[in-house]
């Protein structure tokens, strides 16, 4: 499509002779990327000059895993073309190395582009493109058959059309602007709002203007949340541009994601019963965890990778890339993000503090109770022991007609073996009562007054 634009290879800015129309649809589910055998997307596309910061950036960049070129008349919005002819169009699928897609259909088309025709076909590609149709198929099941994905695809929230115009179309839209003619606004309002918008204004009318206007003289940039308008540059900086609207919408897909994904994640929390055993509640404690690193994967790799202006390092990329993320609320919505997730994690941790807690005091709980059986075990045998060791000495007290069990005979036995454990144990006890009046005494203090709180240390230990 760069034969249609003429341009000096050292300039930004050219002429565009035909209108060209990006479309881009967030898509639901994963397409995970093969990189030994997909096509790179700097190889795809002519990013002329900002060639080189892509190519250091290949690792982080979408890859192409499905490219195709369609037929024009084959591709069909639901309530037909408004009047407009395509002169091509190619289809192309991108993954991002965590595996979220972006559907990317470019078109351009022949002759003048009328500009209310142009909305109408703006508007029906974006709010009803489930009804966008292929060869008499809908688009997205042909897409889905070409990828043979476990798991199909289905249509996201979330669209950006980019509209680079072309011969009449872009000679009006950039005399009408450095004229500054009401005219010029009234077709940038019908396009940017998809004819959806008030387009009359006046010179007192400014809120009608649509955001983010600039005027670089020869070219002319606007966009609002859905469209931009991207008037009298080169084929290098609409690829680009076209690279960064990609980056916000996957963005954009993948904060959406995040944010049910950790309501999820904080409802099962919250249904897990607390009877649960501690295994059960170990092997949940392994799921949320293992969902919140996703989570945290998602925000740092899926979204704070494409928000900045590492990827093409150029002020006129970062302009639209910061104006875009703005109008999309992408930053406020990474940082709420972002404390849910950490917010999850210390839920998480705390569960799992609390059941490190209570298999301590169950284990504390199987000592004591094994210690008091060895004591009580040993407390039973050995008096008997003793006794049975008297009677086993062959000697004059022991006497061969006397049963054991007389206690006229062997009281006195009996008293020294038994005596010293009973005086134990009374011992035994009288201390551990005197222990648990005195460690009452110190956590309720006299007069009835609440034990004192000491005062925090400041951090400098003062």
């Amino acid at each position: 499509m760069a034969g249609t634009s003429s341009a000096t290879t050292a300039l930004d800015s050219a002429t565009r002779e035909l209108t060209r129309t990006v479309l881009l649809f967030s898509l639901d589910g994963r397409a995970r990327p093969r990189p030994a055998t997909s096509e790179a997307l700097v190889d795809r596309l002519d990013f002329g000059r900002f060639a080189p910061h892509l190519r250091t950036s290949q690792a982080v960049l979408p890859v192409p895993v499905l490219t195709m070129t369609l037929t024009p008349e084959d591709l069909r919005p639901p309530h037909g073309d408004h009047g407009l002819a395509l002169a091509s169009a190619d289809l192309l699928v991108l993954a991002t190395p965590r595996g979220d897609v972006t559907l990317v259909v470019d078109c351009e088309f022949a002759a003048d582009t009328a500009p209310d025709a142009l909305a109408g076909w703006l508007a029906d590609t974006c709010f009803e493109r489930r009804g966008l149709r292929l060869g008499g198929r809908p688009l997205l099941d042909v897409v889905n058959e070409r990828l043979a994905l476990p798991t199909p695809l289905a249509y996201g929230q979330n669209v950006h059309q980019l509209v680079f115009p072309g011969g009449r179309l872009l000679r009006d839209l950039l005399s009408a602007h450095l004229t500054d003619d009401a005219r010029g606004h009234i077709l940038l309002n019908a396009i940017v709002y998809r004819g959806r918008m008030p387009a009359h204004r006046t010179p007192d009318a400014e809120g009608a203007l649509p955001p983010n206007l600039r005027n670089h003289g020869v070219t002319l940039s606007a966009h609002g949340r859905g469209v931009s308008v991207q008037a009298g540059w080169a084929p290098h900086v609409e690829n680009g541009l076209v690279l960064v609207a990609v980056g916000m919408i996957s963005a954009l897909a993948v904060l959406q994601r995040t944010r049910l994904a950790a309501f999820d994640t904080m409802r099962a929390n919250e249904r897990a019963p607390m009877t649960d055993s501690p295994s059960e509640v170990r092997s949940l404690i392994s799921r949320l965890s293992a969902g919140v690193n996703e989570l945290q994967l998602d925000l740092a790799f899926g979204v704070e990778a494409y928000v900045d202006s590492l990827l093409i390092p150029e002020m006129l990329m970062e302009a639209f890339q910061s104006s875009l993320r703005d109008t999309l609320g992408i930053r406020d919505s990474l940082e709420n993000s972002a404390r849910m997730v950490e917010r999850l994690t210390s839920v998480i941790s705390a569960r799992s503090a609390a059941l490190d807690a209570e298999l301590a005091e169950r284990d504390d709980r199987r000592d004591r109770t094994v210690s008091a059986l060895v004591a009580a075990a040993t407390l039973i045998a050995l008096p008997p022991t003793l006794l049975l060791a008297f009677f086993g000495v062959n000697g004059t007290d022991v006497h061969d007609d006397r049963s054991i069990l007389d206690l006229g005979t062997y009281g006195t036995a009996y008293a020294l073996a038994w005596l010293p454990f009973v005086v134990l144990v009374v011992i035994g006890y009288v201390l551990l009562r005197r222990v648990g009046r005195r460690s009452g005494s110190l956590l309720s203090p006299p007069d009835g007054r609440p034990a004192p709180v000491p005062a925090p240390r400041s951090p400098s230990g003062s």
